[in-house]
């Protein structure tokens, strides 16, 4: 949500312009260099050549997300997130035999600690105090064959950089860069995360994210309202469910169930691994086999089959805070296969997206009743349907519903008259210099080839979307604004302050 709220432009449209030839000139060439294959147990390699500097850049792609958390179990995906490079069952470890049983003790203990807790107002308290204690001893015990961070110390010995993971809706991202003469540890070490998975220290990074929650959530204004407007516009769909978790949830999680959800979800033909830089295909292509290639092939996930029902009234939210106000009204949209995606981009461009968008100019600079204000497709998620965002902070004396009034005028002028050929190309620039510069390092190649390849099937998709941009006139955005920014698709939340 955040990054998507503060969207700025790093290219002004004049450069835009003129990289767009080059590009356009490069598109063809571009294919060339990729070579892809997928190993025997389903496992999905996309290789990007890319000669100009000596380094490689390694994205692996998880085609799980916080959509995949079963009830009473939420925030599963993302504590794998935080699971990414604590080692395996090779690396990482003192004594994994002394380890792994320390680990069953301690799994033992919470399982304990949990059924008691579990009894609610019938729980022994004495119990409780006991059963904590005996889970606070068998944390110590594991915590004593850990050789922290070896992992991660691995990788920055090599050079490596960027070191990171993320958790969306839809997938886990886990990703970093290496000189490319370590590319052979590159595949070693990522091979063993997902052939020998240990999940050490799983109880400490429960707690960190629940610190994680209570920070960026439930002590946040903003974060409890973004989980208010998903909560009230997704009845079905597990879009509506905060991809953090639940605090229950995650108090209760084990590390068994994790293993198993692991097991569920990690499995090679659920992976698609994209690497952009210095690197030979056909050496790439026999590393692959050889350390991944020892994966076992496992079960394709099932994906949701969850559909939401259509909206069929507005939805309202308010929060009352000591605050500062906050309105977002958001639609109901169609997934990133829909054809109407690339409308709904161009759309955002012209209303929403920085200092000289429609919203920007009438809210802030003109009647001067919002500090910031923006619009944005795709929330929470791109692989099922989602929503269209809009948000507005009040500027000081002024109001939510002013704001609201404000936005909902723009809109009412998408519906009633065509964007100017001047707003729509400027938006049509912008995307493809968006798409120019996504590709301009190796870790945006990698990420780009990779989540194109999931979640449209075919990673040259993300060349073709170029023309499918290009092709948005200003009929087709009046017709989706008439289409889906209707009153009884929307909801509306917001923040009142009080005193």
């Amino acid at each position: 949500m955040i990054t998507k709220l503060v969207r700025v432009l790093s290219v002004i449209a004049f450069l835009c312009v003129l990289a767009a030839p080059v590009f356009s000139q490069n598109l063809a060439d571009f294919e060339k260099k990729v070579t892809a294959f997928k190993l025997d147990n389903g496992l999905q390699f996309i290789i990007v050549q890319r000669h100009e500097a000596p380094v490689v850049s390694f994205f692996t792609y998880a085609n799980v997300g916080s959509v995949n958390d079963a009830s009473g179990m939420t925030g599963m995906a993302h504590l794998f997130e935080h699971m990414a490079f604590k080692g395996t069952t090779t690396i990482g470890t003192k004594d994994v035999t002394k380890e792994l049983e320390a680990m069953d003790r301690e799994d033992e203990a919470f399982t304990k600690l949990r059924a008691e807790k579990l009894k609610g107002s019938s729980a022994n308290d004495e119990l409780i105090k006991k059963y904590d204690q005996e889970f606070a001893k068998a944390r110590e015990d594991a915590k004593q064959w850990v050789e922290s961070n070896e992992f991660s110390d691995a990788i920055k010995r090599a050079g490596g950089v960027g070191l990171n993971a993320n958790t969306q809706g839809d997938s886990t991202r886990y990703y970093y860069s290496l000189p490319s003469n370590k590319l052979e540890l590159w595949f070693s070490l990522e091979s063993d995360r997902f052939l020998n998975p240990i999940l050490r220290e799983f109880y400490t990074e429960k707690d960190v994210v629940m610190e994680e929650r209570r920070l960026r959530v439930d002590s946040s204004p903003v974060g409890r309202l973004i989980e208010e407007v998903l909560a009230a516009s997704f009845k079905a769909h597990p879009y509506g469910v905060p991809g953090i978790g639940w605090m229950s949830d995650l108090q209760y999680i084990s590390r068994p169930e994790a293993l198993s959800f692991f097991k569920q979800y990690y499995g090679p033909e659920n992976l698609t691994i994209a690497i952009a830089g210095d690197v030979d295909p056909a050496q790439a292509r026999k590393l692959a086999e050889t350390y991944f290639g020892r994966i076992a092939t496992a079960p394709q996930p099932e994906p949701i089959h969850t559909v939401e029902p259509e909206q069929t009234g507005e939805r309202r939210v308010t929060l009352q805070d000591k605050s500062q106000p906050l309105v977002v009204v958001a639609y109901h949209k169609g997934n990133v296969l829909d054809p109407d995606e690339e409308t709904f981009g161009v759309m955002a461009d012209i209303i929403g997206r920085g200092r000289a968008s429609r919203l920007y100019t009438d809210l802030v600079k003109t009647k001067k009743i919002a500090i910031s204000t923006s619009g944005f497709p795709d929330f929470p998620g791109d692989k099922y349907p989602n929503l269209m965002v809009f948000y507005a902070f009040p500027a000081a004396d002024h109001t939510n519903e002013e704001c609201e009034s404000a936005i909902l005028q723009e809109i009412e002028k998408l519906k009633k008259e065509p964007v100017s050929e001047e707003e729509l190309k400027k938006a049509k620039t912008r995307s493809r210099a968006d798409l120019i510069r996504s590709l301009d390092s190796n870790s945006g190649v990698a990420e780009e080839v990779a989540s194109y390849q999931v979640l449209t099937g075919d990673w040259r998709n993300l060349f073709r979307s170029l023309d499918k941009i290009n092709a948005v006139t200003a009929q087709d955005v009046q017709r989706v604004a008439q289409k889906y920014l209707t009153e009884s698709n929307r909801t509306v939340a917001g923040i009142k302050t009080i005193q």
